[in-house]
């Protein structure tokens, strides 16, 4: 199989079919059947007109898409993008926090079933003092996704103490256990063990315990140093000081959704958790991240992915994991393909879901995996 060369120039659809571009997967030792690799072909040519048809029409200011199969990859980036170019990936950031803290568990010196309130004495009062790490990780503390005065922080750029200090205080929804509702502040408190234990600052700990050892040379918490216009731009609906494109937001290192990465970085860290091989984690703990850890809570997650197939592609089996962001931004995996696919774009996910993400996804996922 050979790899294909990565270019941000336009491509067209003969371009893409002549240039075997359908990945040239094999299943086990067999190789693909001449029709599915043609199905492949023809898929990555109808999400390359779909990407490129809207960053045409100015739908979309910049994306960047990978398709890895085996040994065999598709990357391209659009508008005013390059492939190298960090996007700021919202809430796929929350599996990096997750594997922060597993990475600990790993190393003895947390478990899951801790109480929050061992690392974080001020996470008191009520039924704060049920709430685990696991907690934290699954969707299940009975934690807000966002706090009540978040927009007030965020307009006075307050520090990330702040948040801290607020989702301390407020009110859990529901008993912890009870149920799935998805929290970002639970992934906040996370991190903050993480920087409790290590002694350094969650920027610091990712870049040094994961983005380096896994060659992420282009992620990092935060802006890392590089500037706001080495970035791509979001497509902010209403631009503001603290808006996705501000200095503060960007600096903010926020761990539930604060990222900044490459098409290439991501499908590295997504595959580290069901690719054959050596990992920064122990086996059992890559296997326990992607099982299933909320059944009949009313969702499907591992700690710190979504577990819910169908939410990625209808064609995707039952072991895909992933994440969405909401600067509109995806990446999953399915490993009974051997199928890592990353999508980033700058159109906020509340307007590109239903006709770019979610199409694009599909398209993939039925030549891919169905």
């Amino acid at each position: 199989m050979k790899k294909i060369s990565t270019r941000r120039d336009f491509i067209g659809a003969a371009a893409l079919a002549g240039a075997g571009l359908g990945l040239g997967a094999k299943s086990g030792s067999a190789a693909a059947a001449p029709a599915a690799e043609q199905a492949r072909r023809e898929a990555l040519v109808q999400a390359d007109r779909l990407i490129a048809t809207q960053v045409a029409s100015g739908e979309v200011a910049a994306a960047a898409l990978l398709v890895r199969q085996g040994e065999a990859a598709f990357a391209r980036a659009y508008g005013k993008a390059e492939i190298q170019t960090p996007f700021l990936i919202a809430s796929p950031t929350k599996p990096m926090t997750a594997s922060a803290v597993m990475l600990l568990r790993d190393r003895k010196q947390l478990q899951l079933s801790d109480r929050v309130q061992k690392y974080l004495p001020q996470f008191k009062g009520g039924d704060r003092g049920l709430v685990t790490l696991k907690h934290l990780l699954t969707h299940t503390s009975g934690l807000p996704d966002m706090l009540p005065e978040n927009v007030e922080l965020r307009k006075r750029h307050a520090p990330l103490a702040d948040f801290v200090a607020g989702t301390c205080q407020t009110p859990l929804l529901f008993k912890p256990g009870a149920k799935v509702s998805y929290q970002s502040m639970g992934t906040l408190l996370a991190a903050t063990v993480v920087e409790k234990i290590s002694g350094q600052p969650m920027p610091v700990f990712l870049a040094e315990n994961i983005f380096k050892p896994l060659r992420m040379t282009r992620t990092s918490l935060g802006l890392g140093g590089r500037k706001i216009s080495a970035t791509a731009q979001c497509q902010a609906p209403e631009p503001s000081d603290w808006d996705w494109n501000s200095e503060y937001w960007r600096n903010l290192s926020a761990p539930w959704g604060g990222a900044h990465a490459t098409v290439q970085d991501l499908a590295t860290f997504i595959e580290n958790f069901s690719k054959p091989g050596p990992s920064l984690w122990l086996p059992e703990t890559r296997r326990e991240m992607l099982t299933i850890q909320t059944e009949g809570l009313g969702g499907e997650w591992g700690l710190g992915w979504l577990r819910q197939p169908r939410a990625f592609a209808g064609s995707c089996s039952a072991a895909t994991y992933g994440h969405f962001g909401s600067t509109g931004t995806v990446v999953w995996r399915d490993p009974a393909a051997d199928l890592t696919f990353v999508f980033l774009t700058t159109k906020p996910a509340e307007r590109s879901s239903t006709r770019l993400i979610g199409p694009v996804s599909e398209v993939i996922a039925r030549a891919y995996c169905g």
